[in-house]
């Protein structure tokens, strides 16, 4: 990672960003007092639902994107692409061979095999409380562990030589190395919080070799060059180095956040919202177990302690189901007839099960209003009203309990990726906490990749003067709390909290 920054020049960078419904890659563009970002390429990110195997990734159809996108990247900047970097969504992999084949698709989280896999792996351990002291991590049922146990005994895992995440897996494509970046790698439940290293006596307690694993890399590490049939495809130079950034795009888009004093929370929402604060050092108490709390590796060694709640999956779930049924609207429609609702009428537990799978949200979302004995929001924008209200309220408890397990104090929230562009939650989420929320940059983990990139080749300096960049540059939205906190209080108690991991 380089000390001194460059001011002589500008650096263009191309960042893949992988999401779990698209792709794109933006081109960024870095000089003295300048950050740019443009999309070049995006593309679809389907899942595949085989008869007999569970939900896939389509792995080949996402690297193709990625190679389609360096291509318009290059054209973009006539060639002239100083290096690429990879992130994405966390807890997927693909298994490797001995010869670094890929061994069948990889699974889709939201696949049903995990469910009651938890218990298993907790005997293995020595419960859950022992696998939080070592991993720091909040438990998801999806989490790679789990994955994992899930998988024990099968031929593709008994054949497996090396286990890549999706990002990864990317870069082992187009440059032939392996590695294990550290941001992604401490969300597998594999990973020692305190040591930053594999947890060796998590894979000897559940029988996995030590090798799967692959050697683990840092945010702005060197990840090998281009090979030359993906210069040939692209358009890139043959000597463009791909460089490690932050893979885990929530550590990416943190990295990016704009924050210019250290008091901030962050939330950091699309389909998922991942809200909490960032911190020198993991905290692994009991409380934080209880309260299932993640501590994930940030740039620099920092740590992402938060927690991982629903987040606009629900909002793109009533959409979809809407459209399919002959009633599609644009984003701007929809935020309308929300902002149109009346407020505080029925609340949801965003976390509740029922909501993770894909399929009917607004029929589910009647369902638990009406088994909680709520009035059964009807029309559309009723319905969004009350996602948006329970995503602050979401918000609210998850700050509140995250600045209090730290012994913290938060001055501001920053709120980033694609929910910055809604107006309507941004405001209802300061009005929850009763904080500022400074709304933005939507392509936060895109910029954050960008900024990692930028830094290893010597234009930007630290992490705040690559958050002070961001801040200067960016278009941001600020809203200021309004209203009488006590009705929110009055929501609070009427939503019961979801079930933690005890």
């Amino acid at each position: 990672m380089s000390g001194a920054v460059d001011v002589r020049r500008e650096g263009v960078f191309a960042a893949a960003d992988l999401g779990a419904t698209s792709g794109r890659v933006m081109l960024g563009r870095v000089a003295p007092g300048a950050l740019g970002l443009e999309e070049v390429h995006r593309f679809p990110n389907s899942p595949v639902r085989l008869p007999d195997g569970g939900l896939r990734w389509d792995a080949l159809a996402l690297f193709q994107g990625v190679l389609d996108g360096l291509r318009s990247a290059a054209r973009a900047a006539a060639g002239q692409v100083d290096s690429v970097g990879v992130d994405g969504w966390a807890v997927d992999y693909g298994l490797l061979d001995a010869d670094g084949e890929l061994l069948g698709a990889p699974y889709h989280y939201r696949d049903g095999r995990t469910d009651g896999v938890a218990a298993e792996v907790w005997e293995r351990v020595g419960g859950p409380g022992e696998l939080f002291r070592v991993t720091g991590l909040q438990h998801l049922p999806f989490n790679t562990v789990f994955q994992l146990a899930a998988a024990d005994g099968s031929a593709q895992l008994a054949a497996a030589h090396r286990l890549l995440l999706v990002p990864d897996l990317m870069v082992r494509w187009l440059t032939g190395s392996v590695g294990a970046e550290e941001t992604n790698a401490s969300t597998t439940g594999l990973f020692d919080a305190r040591a930053g290293t594999w947890s060796q006596a998590l894979l000897r307690r559940l029988g996995l070799e030590p090798g799967l694993l692959p050697p683990l890399r840092a945010p702005g590490d060197p990840a090998g060059r281009i090979l030359p049939y993906v210069s040939a495809y692209t358009g890139l130079d043959a000597a463009t180095p791909v460089t490690t950034v932050a893979s885990h795009d929530t550590a990416s888009a943190v990295a990016a956040v704009p924050a210019t004093a250290p008091d901030f929370a962050y939330i950091s929402c699309g389909t998922w919202s991942l809200a909490g604060l960032e911190l020198p050092a993991p905290v692994l108490t009991e409380e934080a177990r209880a309260a299932n709390f993640t501590n994930e590796r940030g740039v620099d060694g920092t740590i992402r302690f938060l927690r991982n709640t629903m987040g606009l999956w629900l909002w793109e779930e009533c959409r979809r189901t809407w459209a399919a049924r002959g009633r599609p609207a644009a984003h701007e429609d929809l935020l309308a007839e929300a902002e149109r609702a009346e407020p505080f009428v029925s609340f949801v537990d965003t976390d509740a099960p029922e909501f993770l799978p894909p399929g009917d949200m607004p029929g589910r979302i009647r369902a638990y209003c009406r088994r909680t004995g709520q009035p059964v929001p009807e029309d559309r924008g009723a319905v969004l009203r009350c996602v948006l209200e329970s995503l602050a309220l979401a918000h609210r408890r998850t700050l509140r309990e995250a600045a209090a397990l730290a012994g913290r104090d938060i001055g501001r929230i920053h709120l980033v990726g694609g929910a910055a562009r809604n107006r309507l939650l941004c405001r209802l989420t300061a009005d929850a906490t009763g904080l500022p929320v400074v709304a933005g940059p939507v392509e936060a983990a895109a910029l954050g990749n960008v900024l990692v990139q930028a830094r290893a080749a010597g234009l930007v300096g630290d992490l705040p003067s690559m958050r002070a960049l961001v801040a200067r540059t960016q278009p941001l939205e600020h809203y200021a709390p309004e209203g009488d906190g006590a009705v929110w209080d009055r929501a609070a108690a009427r939503l019961e909290p979801s079930p933690r991991n005890h």
